[in-house]
């Protein structure tokens, strides 16, 4: 679908609705403006660099949240093979937020679980806007243990808000299904490999990426909260949203530094929903590339690096 222009991409389609009539009026009245033309795409591919070079958090969030971006199941279908959907938690029932399955990746047959949400509201009133329920972490926990069964690694596929915080959500218990899905992620003897596609948004995203490692897109964001929530406490208003995510820091390139995640996957100029099958190509990559370095290690040496590393999380040293 094509992208619609995000706020701080108005420059670079003005710039090529202009070159869009000095191509019209070049064409219609038989007039060289070869110079031109190249003048100006010079210009649009300098506006370019220029604006995504140098991208702000807030910027990058609004990326993340863009509807043109390829969701969960768009990257099912373009980076994997012989998916086949497993429904159900046996407890309760199917929670369309939280599709899984098995699914083979570069020849390697594994467990794919993750967020998916819609891009119309018919879509997003079925799968909750990407905010599952109780028993979709339920479910993710059904098909792990499963992958653990059968010797399969889990690949999880992260783009949620969060939990879904509504009544019926909290009568089935949504934060002890979350907090299982930590406990049993932490011992799971398998490899776990997880993606933040999109959003990552606190413990909803959490719940399924307890990983051996953990990669973000270039322009996804991870967080244990949303810019205008963390702006809603602190300033008291939404509108100071940009100020909440500089301070979160919550890019992929930040929690990088923080060593809070291993890896950032490159996205095509202006983000994945420009180009999605780039975008699936080089995360197809990454990820088979991380299950198959991880995949070597020994399961009980595997299980302790994977505590070990979610202990060194938020541990500091005051200097005086």
């Amino acid at each position: 679908m094509k992208a619609a222009p995000l706020e701080f991409e108005k420059p670079i389609v003005e710039l090529e609705k202009q070159l869009e009539e000095v191509l019209r009026q070049s064409e219609a009245q038989e007039i060289d403006l070869d110079p031109e033309v190249r003048r100006m795409r010079t210009k649009i591919e300098e506006t370019r660099l220029e604006i995504y070079e140098n991208l702000t958090a807030w910027q990058r969030v609004q990326i993340a949240r863009h509807t043109a971006r390829p969701f969960m199941l768009d990257y099912l279908a373009l980076c994997f093979t012989e998916f086949v959907e497993l429904k159900g938690d046996r407890l309760f029932g199917d929670d369309p937020a939280m599709p899984g399955g098995l699914a083979t990746l570069r020849g390697v047959r594994c467990v794919v679980v993750g967020h998916q949400k819609g891009r119309n509201t018919k879509e997003n009133l079925h799968r909750n806007f990407g905010s599952a329920h109780p028993e979709g972490y339920r479910k993710a926990l059904r098909l792990m243990r499963l992958a653990e069964k059968f010797g399969l690694p889990v690949v999880s596929l992260v783009d949620t808000p969060g939990a879904f915080p509504g009544v019926g959500a909290e009568e089935r218990h949504i934060a002890e299904a979350i907090a299982v899905n930590l406990r049993e992620m932490m011992t799971l003897r398998t490899t776990i490999v997880a993606a933040v596609i999109g959003e990552g948004g606190s413990g909803g995203a959490l719940g399924v990426a307890v990983a051996d490692r953990v990669l973000m897109m270039e322009n996804a964001y991870y967080s244990v909260i949303s810019p205008e929530g963390c702006a809603a406490i602190l300033w008291k208003h939404r509108s100071h949203a940009p100020d909440a995510a500089e301070a979160l820091n919550l890019t992929a390139g930040q929690l990088r530094k923080l060593d809070l995640i291993e890896e950032v996957v490159p996205e095509p100029t202006g983000g994945a929903h420009h180009d999605q099958q780039a975008a699936a190509e080089t995360l197809a990559d990454a990820l088979a590339r991380n299950l198959g370095e991880v995949s070597r290690i020994p399961t009980d040496q595997l299980l302790e690096a994977r505590y070990a590393k979610f202990r060194r999380m938020g541990q500091f040293e005051e200097k005086t």
